[in-house]
């Protein structure tokens, strides 16, 4: 019997749509400079303009408060270079006085995590939030570490390993009344969940077309009107001077492709999403015994289910899935070169051991009823045959989440 390929990795990246296809192989045509005055220049020019417009009407805000980024970590990496600036003199050193805090939560995106301690050795104060059992940040938390001298703030609002989702439009009021600036990494949320950046209250919101069903290599983030901003790449007149360097048309056409399907499509696809999740979720449950889901059981990701399993090693469960025609990720940093565990499981008191033992399940168009059977079908033996081998006895838990 074939093996079948069955993708659920989709919070890793996503394939393109085939209207996205179709729209970028249209744009091979227009091949004009965006910022030439003749008319390719111009064509070129108002496909850009285009796909900001559908950008600016999935996050719910004026196009001209939307930059083409290269990407979520550019996004992110120039909100925060712009705090270094408003956290520093003329000389670079961080001020003496004023507002130099910044709050992060624990469970962040490395470009966040990484940006914040490059930050931090600069000599900037850095708090990092602790998180519950759901990965939730708690309001009481952020009041107590916001204060007089605080600069800003950022919050994922979804998390891209458990899938939680953060309550950004009561986390924004909290920060606005310390009079603090607010960013949020929404990469994982946008196109999922209705994103709206105006009833959110954010100063600042990163996604990327690659999370959904668009090109690698082109992102977007949202400055909102009058909130300070300082370009990451300097050189020409391109995005008001925010961000320099000669448009990327392909991909940005591929980005506002994307945005206008998804902004068409979101309930549908929420719904979709949320029944294979349920399925998946309630027939592991069901079928393998001493199971762990992380994350929270309603705030979630519609697409996004982690799981822990005690007495097997996360990455053996990955490799043995791959073989099976499973293609998922751990739940720990195992794939990427790390022996570490998952940060954001750690950070919401899951131990070593679990955290090691976990694999993230994200779903997404193209997958079928059929390939969440044949996942419970396939897994429990794989599972089973680990834990016979495994020397390390796992203790007792509460099954389920």
């Amino acid at each position: 019997m074939p093996v079948p390929h069955i993708y659920m990795d989709y919070n890793a990246t996503t394939p393109l749509r085939e209207e996205v296809k179709a729209a970028i192989i249209e744009d091979f045509e227009t091949f004009g400079n965006a910022s030439s005055m003749h008319a390719d220049g111009r064509r070129a020019h108002a496909r850009v303009e285009e796909a900001r417009q559908a950008v600016g009407e999935l996050l719910g805000c004026p196009a001209g408060t939307v930059i083409f980024t290269s990407g979520g970590s550019e996004s992110n990496n120039t909100v925060f270079q712009t705090m270094r600036r408003l956290g520093s003199d003329a000389h670079g050193k961080v001020l003496s006085r004023g507002r130099t805090g910044i709050i992060i939560t624990a469970i962040e995106h490395p470009c966040v995590l990484n940006s914040a301690d490059y930050l931090k050795s600069l000599g900037f104060p850095v708090t990092f939030l602790p998180v519950d059992e759901y990965g939730k940040i708690g309001l009481d938390d952020l009041k107590a570490a916001l204060n007089e001298d605080t600069l800003f703030v950022s919050v994922m609002m979804a998390n891209n390993e458990i899938g939680t989702i953060q309550d950004i439009a009561a986390i924004a009021r909290v920060v606005k009344d310390a009079g603090a600036y607010l960013h949020s990494d929404a990469v994982q949320s946008v196109g999922k969940i209705p994103v709206n950046v105006e009833d959110l209250g954010v100063d600042y919101l990163t996604m990327s077309a690659h999370k959904i069903y668009g090109p690698k290599g082109i992102g977007a983030l949202y400055v909102r009107s009058g909130a300070p901003l300082f370009p990451l790449i300097h050189g020409g007149h391109q995005e008001d001077g925010f961000r320099a360097g000669t448009y990327n048309n392909i991909g940005i056409l591929g980005l506002g492709k994307a945005a206008v399907l998804a902004r068409q499509h979101l309930a549908e696809y929420m719904e979709e999403m949320r029944a294979l999740r349920v399925r998946l979720r309630d027939g592991l449950l069901a079928n393998i015994p001493d199971i762990k889901i992380n994350g929270h059981p309603d705030d979630v990701l519609p697409n996004t289910l982690n799981v822990s399993f005690p007495g097997a090693e996360g990455e053996s469960i990955l490799l043995a899935l791959d073989l099976s025609g499973v293609e998922v990720s751990t739940g720990s940093a195992c794939a990427s070169g790390s022996l570490e565990p998952s940060h954001v499981l750690l950070a919401m008191g899951v131990g070593p051991e679990l955290a090691h033992g976990s694999i993230r399940f994200s779903m997404g168009w193209g997958l079928r009823r059929e390939d969440i059977d044949y996942i419970i079908k396939t897994l429990p033996p794989i599972i089973a045959r680990f834990r016979a081998m495994s020397t390390v006895q796992a203790a007792p838990r509460k099954v389920g989440v």
